[in-house]
């Protein structure tokens, strides 16, 4: 379950302190690359202009909500940022990324049989955790304490909440939806990239190093925890 704790969050051998970032942003400024911009003009140089308008465009999100209402935004907000982990800005903005998405109508291409399309799932979720927040501890989900909130999407992930909207959903599948919709989006952030050390697009550039995958391309830096975040995870029995 690593949405429960900030495992996920970079840190040095022997510490608990993540490193900062030094150049460029990261959600929370935390980072395994602090030394690594994408947005650097050495990176963004090398995209061509359609490509480079794609990926700059990110960073100017608006911040009129067109999908999703205003009785809707704290809940969508406190979510986000439990799943996340996101706690403190800098934050990658996932919730108006959502809404841009479901506002223009750009759906992944697919959706389950037994769920309504990931828009007015979304809906009918939001209406569920305040309805088993109010159910459980006479508030909303966002004015609940974040132990609260934990347990809520704990049993959404387990698919054991019942009731109003809930009964409405296929409890099987609605975690899964609104996990990718969330994961996908603060992926396709800059902010998210610097994060993790991604390079960005690599067109028109292309790779030069190809083999071994601790081959650095010249524009990479190095990481700065020295940790494999695979076994790193597997360490801490996270899925």
């Amino acid at each position: 379950m690593a949405w429960e704790t900030p495992h996920h969050l970079p840190s040095r051998p022997g510490t608990q302190r993540p490193p900062r970032q030094q150049r460029g942003t990261t959600p929370q400024n935390v980072g395994r690359y602090p030394r690594f911009d994408v947005l650097s003009p050495e990176v963004v140089c090398e995209w061509d202009e359609p490509t480079r308008r794609v990926v700059l465009d990110r960073l100017h999100q608006s911040q009129g909500f067109r999908y999703f209402s205003e009785a809707e935004l704290p809940c969508l907000r406190a979510f986000c940022d439990v799943l996340l982990a996101q706690s403190r800005e800098p934050r990658v903005p996932v919730p108006e990324m959502l809404d841009a998405k479901y506002a223009d109508g750009k759906l992944d291409g697919f959706r389950y049989a037994s769920m309504p399309h990931d828009g007015e799932a979304w809906h009918a979720a939001l209406k569920g955790l305040d309805f088993t927040a109010r159910a459980r501890y006479g508030r909303t989900f966002a004015e609940a304490d974040e132990e609260g909130r934990k347990a809520i999407i704990r049993d959404l992930q387990q698919g054991n909440l019942q009731g109003g909207p809930w009964d409405r959903l296929d409890r099987g599948r609605i975690f899964s939806v609104l996990t990718r919709g969330v994961v996908s989006e603060f992926y396709s952030h800059p902010w998210a990239w610097n994060e993790i050390g991604f390079g960005g697009p690599a067109y028109p550039r292309g790779f030069m190093r190809f083999g071994d995958l601790s081959t650095q391309e010249p524009f990479e830096s190095s990481d700065a925890v020295g940790a494999d975040p695979v076994r790193e995870a597997e360490s801490e029995g996270l899925p």
